[in-house]
């Protein structure tokens, strides 16, 4: 039995998933990082067919004709349609694989999962995984995976605090000894930051922007904190008194302005997380740090912002839009020395047959 699993193992592709709401990532076992794709599925509603996923996908975004929808689907960290998540992950397991590898060797993956959703939300990940085509499926939640990928301590009777902000939720949590001893899942994240901006259009200059208008704005001139040199872009869109198209030029102050009651929100979040952690924990985290992954780590003044206010030192890990799925490879390369820090639910947990 041993010598099948070795040989098992030797010919399936075992398959790390960073399953998110913007991107979902693909690490496989002796490869490393093979996908990086926006989270997006087209479909032809007069046939129900896929015309395309990922970035090409992503690309049709407001542009298709009124029977082809550009959808997401996964909504803040979950799955809102369970068939089309299916498909979209059968799609990159057959890209990464091949597909008689696939019909014949069925992976193992661990997929990441946002901290604090339901037991309900968790089986569907798997049950999508399965009917995608994986074989023995595991979880593990994406702070703890984040924390693995960028090396942190996680296993020792040491306090880490890290903070994963995504597209769809931010996860912050405090790590000791292979597990999360205090964490807070916000929807406060990329997405709600886009809503933001284009509220702000709205109101302020009676413009109405697209999502991945706003999200380019974000990118280009978003900040948390006044910047040495002011930062301005184009922000085009449609007039909403006389319908036709118009352009005003913007500055990084626009959008602090647009995003501070997010913002806001976010550093009381943490504040709490800090407040809730046992003291002996807390020394370790003022010695040590707190560290920031996902795409919404990278806006501009973020880490010195919640330095500032929180009196703890902030950074950033390299390569923070990674730290997730480089941790959920580390784990299929050692999963079991690692097997403990993986989410453990009721039905037919594959931890028994390790």
């Amino acid at each position: 039995m041993r010598k099948w699993e070795e040989w098992r193992r030797w010919l399936s592709s075992d398959i790390g998933i960073d399953l998110g709401t913007a991107n979902t990532l693909v690490y496989v076992r002796g490869r490393g990082i093979v996908i990086n794709e926006p989270s997006v599925v087209a479909i032809n509603q007069k046939t129900g067919q896929i015309v395309a996923v990922g970035a090409e996908a992503k690309r049709m975004v407001g542009r298709t004709p009124a029977h082809i929808v550009a959808t997401r689907p996964l909504v803040e960290g979950v799955i809102s349609n369970f068939e089309v998540t299916e498909e979209m992950m059968a799609y990159f397991i057959r890209r990464v694989i091949g597909r008689q590898m696939f019909s014949f060797f069925r992976p193992r993956m661990v997929i990441g999962i946002p901290s604090g959703i339901t037991d309900v939300e968790r089986r569907a990940v798997k049950d999508a995984a399965r009917s995608a085509g994986a074989g023995d499926v595991y979880l593990i939640e994406e702070p703890m995976a984040a924390a693995i990928g960028v090396r942190l301590e996680v296993q020792e009777p040491v306090g880490n605090m890290i903070i994963d902000i995504g597209g769809g939720t931010a996860d912050i949590a405090v790590i000791s000894l292979g597990g999360i001893v205090v964490a807070k899942n916000l929807r406060v994240a990329g997405d709600r930051l886009n809503h933001d901006i284009i509220r702000y259009a709205r109101d302020e200059f009676k413009l109405l922007l697209g999502e991945r208008t706003a999200e380019d704005l974000k990118i280009a001139i978003g900040s948390v904190l006044p910047q040495d040199q002011p930062l301005e872009a184009t922000m085009r869109g449609r007039d909403l008194v006389t319908g036709l198209p118009r352009e005003v030029l913007v500055g990084d102050a626009d959008i602090r302005a647009a995003i501070k009651p997010s913002i806001n929100l976010f550093v009381k979040s943490v504040k709490e997380i800090i407040e809730k952690t046992p003291p002996e924990l807390i020394s370790d985290i003022m010695h040590r740090g707190i560290v920031m992954v996902g795409g919404g780590s990278l806006l501009r003044g973020l880490d010195h912002l919640l330095g500032r206010e929180t009196k703890i030192a902030v950074r950033v890990a390299d390569d923070p839009l990674t730290a997730v799925v480089r941790g959920a490879g580390a784990i299929l390369e050692d999963i079991e020395k690692l097997h403990e820090v993986l989410v453990d639910i009721e039905d037919d947990d594959p931890l028994r047959a390790l």
